[in-house]
């Protein structure tokens, strides 16, 4: 997905950039034709009636396309159509709504550009200029609607609409009644307030997603609104745009669109990020599963696998003492017998517990299998011994010990892994052979005790 997307970005960079360089050369060449200069002297430096006629054939070879002789405002008004088509192809991917309301806002954009474009006169020159005004402040509006969105706020409602229908009715007669100053000033001055508006809005939410595309847009869409406040007033003293305050504001929407661009491919890239972290913490908690005995949430043997290789690593390379002490439980089978399964394993949980609790952190303590655990141990033989000891009189002191079935108690044996060990196997059966003669020792005292 964001490879689709990254391309579709570089064709809207280069799209847009080449869209550009059009429409200022083509506003370059036609710009004096605007202001009643005749074509001829354009061409040629001369006056129309001593320009030079080109000859047929070479007149035939320079012959280029309607759309690349074509004014400013059409050609904004093709760059505008690209820029909502990238955007719409953004929207397939990624269903983001603010994104469907940029392509809305551009497609009005590039009508109201369009329709500034055409060559009309008289009245019907006047409702068109109305329109375009009208057209610009529905795009700016749609900026705004965007911008509340992205930030996860309500959209426009119905009593916006119905405040805005005076300046629908405005747009649509004033300047049929009032001429072109009528809506050429209001138009500027509340497209510009409307785009100030978003500018804010983009910007304060910057806080909270940290996004540099924001960032750009808000900026873009604030130094349009200082533009058009500008357009406004030269046209209340009478003055007009300059061509090179309108290819100035071409320039800004060329970067407001980028901007736009990199908040998509931000907001996928918080969205990656935090789908990583949900996998990794999924696929943790898996492994914790994979490598906990569910009864006693004690390590199994499967982890042993896993940590014994690494362990007997360690032992070779910092010659670090390593012990393996195994415990069982005494008389287990026989509280399964006589009081059921439930109690054997009430019985194996409490034992767990109390392991964990007296083994150290730096230790591994396994479930081995049935009533056996083991524990991986860095000391030496000696202290792993005197640890066993510990452990089982512990045990049998502790005030839970005697809430279980009478006999229940534990048993070790150990064994210290020795240098260039590579199977552990025979080591843990050593241990459990001594564990066995420690649980007969212990047996043998019982029965002596009782008579």
């Amino acid at each position: 997905m964001v490879r689709r997307g990254s391309v579709i970005g570089a064709g809207a960079v280069v799209a847009l950039l080449v869209g550009q360089a059009i429409a200022t050369f083509a506003g370059l060449d036609v710009a004096p034709a605007l202001a009643g200069v005749p074509a001829s002297q354009v061409s040629t430096g001369q006056p129309a009636e001593t320009a030079a006629e080109p000859p047929p054939a070479i007149a035939s070879s320079a012959a280029v396309p309607a759309w690349w002789s074509a004014s400013p405002p059409r050609l904004a008004s093709y760059a505008s159509l690209v820029i909502a088509a990238l955007l719409l192809l953004l929207y397939v991917y990624r269903r983001y709504l603010y994104i469907l309301q940029w392509v809305f806002s551009w497609l009005l954009r590039a009508a109201g550009t369009f329709v500034a474009s055409l060559s009309v006169s008289g009245g019907l020159a006047l409702a068109l200029l109305g329109l375009t005004h009208l057209l610009n402040v529905a795009a700016a509006l749609l900026l705004v609607m965007s911008a509340d969105t992205y930030r996860g706020g309500a959209s426009i409602n119905r009593k916006w609409a119905w405040g805005l229908l005076p300046v629908v009715i405005w747009f649509i007669l004033a300047p049929l009644g009032f001429g072109r100053q009528a809506v050429d000033v209001p138009g500027y001055l509340i497209s510009a307030s409307i785009l100030a508006t978003a500018a804010v809005v983009y910007v304060v939410d910057v806080r909270r997603v940290h996004s540099l595309g924001a960032v750009l847009v808000g900026a873009m869409l604030a130094l349009l609104a200082a533009s058009h406040t500008w357009i406004a007033f030269s046209s209340a003293t009478g003055g007009q745009g300059s061509f090179a305050l309108q290819s100035v504001n071409a320039l800004l929407l060329l970067f407001a669109a980028l901007g736009m661009h990199l908040m998509v491919f931000e907001e996928m890239t918080v969205e990656l990020r935090l789908t990583n972290r949900r996998l990794e913490k999924a696929r943790a908690g898996l492994h914790e599963m994979v490598i906990t005995d569910p009864l006693t949430t004690c390590y199994n043997r499967r982890f042993f696998d896993e940590v014994i290789g690494r362990e007997l690593q360690r032992r070779e390379r910092y010659h670090t003492p390593l012990s393996l002490l195994f415990l069982d439980v005494d008389r287990f089978k026989a509280v399964n017998d006589t009081f059921g399964h439930e109690t054997g394993d009430l019985v194996l949980q409490y034992v767990a517990t109390f392991l964990k609790q007296n083994v150290r952190e730096v230790d591994y303590l396994f479930r081995w299998g049935g009533d056996e655990f083991l524990v991986l141990m860095s000391c030496h033989l000696e202290q792993a011994i005197q640890k066993g000891v510990d452990l089982k009189a512990a045990f049998a002191a502790a005030s839970e010990t005697a809430k279980l079935p009478p006999g229940v108690g534990l048993s070790f044996g150990c064994t210290e892994v020795p240098d260039g060990t590579d199977d552990v196997m025979p080591l843990i059966r050593e241990a459990d052979q001594r564990m066995y003669e420690d649980k007969m020792g212990s047996a043998r005292s019982a029965r002596q005790a009782a008579q």
